[in-house]
């Protein structure tokens, strides 16, 4: 089931683009309103979801770096372990790991992670994300959803 390694290749190709594009056209924390309850906003994030261990210091870069690329490793191996009818899983694995592997390179690369996308509603906002946590949250939900399904194959 390697073959949907394509699918972790967009993942990451359009989370770059899309950061790339945030960081030329936003401000740092200047909230551009896209729809109701929509923003783009520039934010980065040196910690993990939900800005976790952002204030840390520094290692927490390396160690969110080293943790991503050794659950990457895992994920790859599971892939080559699924049956040609596992789609759903492979699908769902594809996904956590583009969304993973972009957000490495930002780590790796920028010492931080780029977020722009802003929900909320009234004064409530989600903490901002990217298009790879987006993947990597759609991939959780159809990893969690396929395991109630049990042994069938799609």
């Amino acid at each position: 089931m390697l073959k949907w390694l394509w699918l972790s290749v967009v993942i990451v190709v359009l989370d770059q683009a899309t950061k790339l594009l945030a960081s030329q056209y936003l401000e740092l924390h200047q909230p551009v309103s896209l729809l109701p309850m929509l923003n783009l906003t520039l934010m980065h994030n040196t910690g993990a979801a939900f800005s976790l261990l952002s204030e840390a210091g520094g290692w927490q870069r390396w160690l969110f770096t080293g943790l991503a690329l050794v659950i990457g490793a895992f994920i790859i191996g599971w892939l080559r372990k699924l049956e040609a009818g596992q789609t759903w899983l492979a699908v769902a694995l594809a996904l956590i790991l583009g969304g993973a592997l972009g957000n490495v390179w930002d780590r790796a690369t920028l010492g931080y992670v780029v977020d722009f996308i802003d929900v909320y509603y009234g004064r409530w906002h989600w903490p901002a994300f990217n298009i790879a946590d987006a993947a990597i949250s759609v991939g959780a939900v159809i990893l969690v959803i396929d395991s109630f399904r049990g042994h069938r194959r799609t």
